[in-house]
């Protein structure tokens, strides 16, 4: 008999239509119900008065806008994530304005009565302009009961934009755009904690205008669109994927209605070019807890779309009454332990300054390579779908997922227009690998073993370990107990092997080129056997790295090969 069931690890009840996201939500802290962040619902937020908005805005950067504004004689707000962090406490450098009127007038009003030090950017096409100018910095600090102000510069940049109306066709993204009121201009945009405005002018400085309530959904930890959500994300789709990536960040729910049309509408994603899609990807990825949004991602329909290759794993199929876990949850389970796992600071992945001024501390990674380990934990059971066979006697495997997914990667790379240099290299080269500690670690841990891990991995060792550690996710403790100390063994071998520099020994003293050259050979089979037969009698420590001892096995093979 042969069965198959979808999701039987995280659904107790297969019957139940999966349109509520609490009930998403739940499902997910049952999954993962090791993780303690999990149990804060949402972000917190705190209130405040328009008199306390107008203290927090009184600073030069709003000042000098309410003047040029004023002077013009025109209404003039800042609205959207500036306005929704005040309220969650979130530092925030995203400056957006928005003018009943002209944007690209104010702004080169602003530019003039700046003068020299500011730079103007007109885009005309789009009806914006952006203001870069360097301003003290007026936050102050408390130190010891005393407030002592911060008198240093930084660069600051404010966007403006007309107050608009748009209108979009069903094939394209790109609106039909027309002046507008505030009122149009709240209404178009994609969510009501994002449409909150707070006014700029004089007489009405720090007036909150909040037409959709999206305080109260801040309160209560809910994404929802200001209008009906099919036509906003008809209007936009890329806002299916803002929606998911607002509700990862913020750790907040997706209104019920708003992501009964995010399921209806998820083919319309198809329109929007993969670089958009990208960048949204990468938000969720950082997110503190990602596996929130790929959860929600195929609960919509979307990743079925986006990346289909993970979305296949999400199924269990039952034969002879053995059934295999559901790898799209274990790999979701793998990326939370990713996440929540400080990385060494090694040459590769260190930034500049932390190269140049090393810490003792060295478990904080840049977010750069944190992202593309977080992608290597993402797809590294990717194979698994092609991989899989039924063996009567043994049940279900998966034997070579990890070259298969491998070979996968750079397709799904350049589909989703992420980079397809080092970082495609990088992500690649751990789904390659990230079965090989683990079979070293099931096994007696050999000197010969770790030096040919240590030698493929290179400078990516410590990361690859995290993956591979991370990818422990029995629930039996006892098992878990046993992978882990294994790995502990893999990782002191490792430690002393590169502590002795075995690494800087480990390409043999004689190369291809050298090879080449002795035989008058071209690039060939033979020569790539006689550089694998040096490397792995050096792996092996079957001979000292060293010249002699190295050509007279040398001389020794090239004999069998009938090579003079």
């Amino acid at each position: 008999m042969f069965v198959v069931e979808k999701n039987v690890t995280l659904f107790t009840i297969q019957s139940a239509k999966v349109v509520n996201n609490s009930y998403i939500k739940s499902t997910i802290l049952l999954l993962f119900s090791s993780i303690p962040t999990f149990l804060t619902i949402f972000a917190p937020m705190k209130l405040y008065s328009d008199q306390a908005l107008a203290k927090i805005l009184d600073q030069q950067v709003f000042r000098l806008i309410s003047s040029v504004a004023d002077e013009m004689g025109v209404e003039c707000y800042v609205v959207g994530g500036y306005v929704r962090d005040i309220f969650l406490e979130r530092p925030s450098n995203d400056i957006d304005v928005v003018v009943v009127g002209s944007g690209i007038e104010v702004a080169s009003a602003l530019k003039q009565k700046l003068g020299r030090k500011a730079h103007l950017s007109v885009f005309r096409n789009f009806g914006t302009a952006q203001v870069k100018f360097q301003m003290r910095n007026e936050q102050c600090e408390m130190r010891n009961g005393n407030e002592k102000c911060l008198n240093d510069f930084s660069f600051v940049e404010v966007e403006f934009v007309g107050a608009r109306k748009e209108s979009y066709s069903h094939d394209s993204r790109k609106p039909v755009v027309e002046n507008g009121t505030l009122e149009d201009d709240q209404n178009r945009r994609d969510f009501t904690i994002n449409a909150m405005a707070i006014c700029l002018n004089k007489e009405r400085f720090g007036e909150l205008v909040d037409p959709f309530n999206g305080i109260a959904d801040l309160e209560d930890g809910i994404i929802a669109t200001p209008l009906d959500p099919e036509i906003t994300f008809s209007d936009d789709p890329l806002r299916m994927m803002r929606c998911i990536r607002f509700a990862t960040q913020l750790n907040f729910q997706i209104e019920p209605e708003t992501f009964d049309a995010l399921t209806r509408m998820a083919e319309r994603i198809k329109i929007v070019s993969g670089e958009r899609i990208e960048v949204e990807l990468n938000k969720i990825m950082m997110a503190p807890h990602p596996s929130i949004g790929f959860e929600y991602l195929q609960r919509s329909g979307l990743l079925q779309i986006i990346l289909p290759e993970l979305a296949a794993l999400d199924i269990v199929e039952k034969r002879d009454g053995r059934a295999h876990k559901n790898n799209f949850y274990h790999t979701l389970e793998v990326l939370e332990n990713v996440c929540r796992t400080p990385v060494p600071i090694t040459p590769r992945n260190a930034t500049l300054s932390e190269r140049e001024h090393p810490s003792p501390n060295t478990q904080h990674p840049s977010p750069n390579t944190q992202l593309w380990l977080r992608w290597a934990a993402l797809l590294h059971d990717i194979g698994k779908t092609k991989s899989k066979r039924w063996e009567p006697g043994i049940g279900w495997t998966f034997h070579n997922h990890n070259i298969i997914g491998a070979k996968m990667v750079p397709n799904i790379f350049r589909r989703l227009k992420l980079p397809m240099g080092s970082e495609m290299k990088y992500v690649q080269k751990l789904v390659d690998l990230h079965m090989r500690p683990q079979v070293i670690a099931d096994n007696e841990v050999t000197d010969s073993a770790v030096r040919r891990l240590l030698s493929d991995a290179g400078d990516d060792i410590d990361d690859l370990m995290v993956l591979c550690e991370a990818d422990i996710t029995s629930k039996n403790e006892v098992k878990k107990k046993m992978f882990l100390e294994n790995f502990r063994m893999v990782r002191e071998k490792l430690a002393d092997l590169q502590e002795k520099d075995y690494k800087r020994l480990l390409q043999p003293v004689i190369d291809g080129n050298e090879i080449m050259e002795l035989f008058h050979l071209k690039p060939s089979r033979e020569v790539g056997i006689l550089k694998q037969y040096l490397k792995d009698a050096v792996l092996d420590n079957k001979v000292e790295n060293e010249r002699e001892p190295l050509m007279r096995l040398l001389m020794e093979k090239a004999k069998e090969l009938n090579l003079q």
